[in-house]
């Protein structure tokens, strides 16, 4: 082809700087821009989603056929590639790769034991705008290291069901993510706990090298824990790494 084409995108009505990345559900317009051009030049475009998804959305000259646009949709997050094909004066291909993020807040697959609104009410103030994903991640952690082994009602969806239990849960999670506040969730790679006990169970982790280190547990988490009633929770192993 002649002069090279060069691809940008923009979220109307303003233009994105090339490195800005869109999130999951923005409507983007894609822009080829090429070089040597005439009545003869077309342009096509296919879009290829992370899942193998395909779609060929409308392309319409502008500037007198200088730049080409089209309307893209990003449903999900991932690597999308957007292939331009022009044909005429100017003919060639060009591919353009565009990484696209989770919409912000957005809910994982994960069980999550409280809401942002329960996080708002335990810090008594605006809950940080990634809250949904610090619950999802403190609870990841309540039940990888709590509550692997421990005896509880459950529904079919695998959530607690008694209320003290449903209670204690979302207050552990809330205290989790007020700790991660306070001093940084880098704290998960410092040094596990080093002893607690609930009920009639002890936990021990972080033997050896990490018995000096900090715990990454919130205290209150521990003690929203210890505060379920045992005829309605039962931890029934030790947990020790």
């Amino acid at each position: 082809m002649g002069a090279p084409a060069r691809l940008a995108w923009l979220r109307p009505p303003a233009p994105l700087k090339e490195d800005s990345m869109p999130d999951v559900g923005d409507l983007v317009t894609a822009r080829l821009e090429v070089g040597e051009h005439d009545e003869t030049t077309a342009v096509t475009l296919v879009v290829a989603g992370p899942t193998g998804q395909l779609s060929t959305p409308v392309v319409t000259p502008v500037d007198g056929g200088a730049a080409w646009t089209a309307p893209v949709v990003y449903t999900a997050a991932g690597v999308w590639r957007l292939s331009w094909s022009i044909t005429g004066t100017g003919a060639g291909v060009e591919h353009q790769p565009v990484s696209v993020a989770p919409a912000p807040g957005a809910h994982g697959d994960g069980r999550v034991y409280a809401t942002t609104t329960d996080l708002a009410n335990a810090l008594d103030e605006a809950p940080p705008l990634g809250a949904q994903r610090l619950l999802e991640r403190a609870s990841q952690l309540l039940d990888a290291d709590f509550l692997l082994t421990a005896i509880y009602d459950v529904n079919d969806d695998g959530m607690p069901t008694h209320p003290l239990v449903v209670a204690g849960f979302r207050d552990a999670v809330c205290a989790q993510v007020e700790f991660w506040g306070e001093v940084g969730e880098e704290t998960d790679i410092s040094g596990p706990l080093q002893g607690a006990q609930i009920g009639s169970v002890n936990l021990q982790f972080g033997a050896g090298s990490n018995r000096s280190g900090p715990s990454y547990y919130a205290p209150k988490l521990l003690r929203a824990l210890q505060l379920i009633p045992s005829q309605h929770i039962r931890f029934t192993a030790l947990a020790s790494c």
